[in-house]
């Protein structure tokens, strides 16, 4: 198990021309702790990093779904960024029956061409189970307050969306989300996802980059209409970014948008999964009336 800290020696304030430090509390709230656990799934242990407050409580959980990557360092300082902000973060490795524990991809021509292989490859039972056994674990975890939300990039963005058919996800933020509109992920190429739209019960944030030539405006339009269509509840945004604009490493990496979205994805998180926000039923609220 490691500490990582979040800028924690930021000064903030000035005092007569002398910068003051945060006061220790604070400090302490911007410290993460990680760990690992080999999560048992039909096709082997599945290795999944786990990133939460180092503070004691209980917090809500998340998974993190990784690119056809696996866990690259730039979806472990995202998986801190969340961590950070209170929430128990699950990283699955997406590919653990096909490559060791801990091994990640480089993002070369070579790393893409494997990944891209190994996507089509994998089962989408192989894909829906690795999604249960981390939520189930995630839910049962000592630190967790069992109220669950996904969220992933590329391959991890449609992950994220399958995941969200469980009924256990108040929230699903899917970014960039590759193969739903082409239903083209897993073995034979041909998911399900569009056709089980209605099994999603909570709220989803789906963000795109206008400039991704992985999802064209065509596809992500079939997208929007046949959630618009399932009635799911959701919000979708568009932005003038290229695929993969929030990692950041590489020439795509788009900072400000980055950081923009993040804000979106940790509002929706900290309103889904916090104590307010329940459905009107569950929080015996009364029907809207007609006027």
């Amino acid at each position: 198990m490691r500490a990582v800290v979040i800028n924690p020696n930021a000064l903030v304030g000035n005092n007569g021309g002398q910068r003051t430090a945060r006061p220790t509390s604070r400090i302490k709230n911007m410290i993460i702790q990680t760990d690992h656990v080999d999560l048992p799934t039909q096709n082997g242990l599945m290795r999944t990093e786990i990133l939460r407050p180092m503070a004691d409580g209980k917090y809500p959980g998340l998974i993190l779904f990784s690119e056809i990557f696996q866990i690259t360092e730039p979806i472990r300082r995202t998986a801190a960024i969340l961590a950070g902000h209170g929430f128990v973060v699950a990283v699955p490795e997406v590919y653990h029956e096909f490559l060791p524990a801990g091994k990640a991809l480089a993002y070369d021509t070579a790393g893409a061409e494997q990944g891209n292989q190994i996507k089509t490859t994998k089962t989408i039972a192989g894909y829906d189970d690795d999604g249960r056994a981390a939520l189930c674990f995630l839910k049962s975890h000592p630190a967790c307050t069992g109220k669950l939300g996904v969220m992933g990039m590329c391959l991890g963005g449609h992950l994220a969306f399958r995941a969200a058919m469980n009924p256990d996800v108040r929230a699903g933020v899917c970014f960039y989300a590759t193969d739903i509109h082409k239903r083209s992920l897993g073995k034979g190429m041909a998911d399900d996802s569009l056709d089980r739209l209605k099994e999603i019960k909570g709220e989803l944030l789906m963000i795109w980059g206008k400039q991704d030539p992985h999802v064209p405006r065509e596809g992500r339009s079939l997208i929007y209409n046949a959630m618009t269509d399932a009635a799911l509840n959701f919000s979708w945004h568009e932005f003038n970014g290229q695929h993969a604009f929030i990692r950041d490493e590489g020439p795509r990496y788009d900072a400000e948008l980055a950081f923009k979205c993040y804000s979106l994805a940790l509002e929706l998180f900290k309103r889904k999964l916090g104590e307010g926000d329940l459905p009107a039923a569950e929080s015996g609220a009364a029907k809207e009336t007609k006027h």
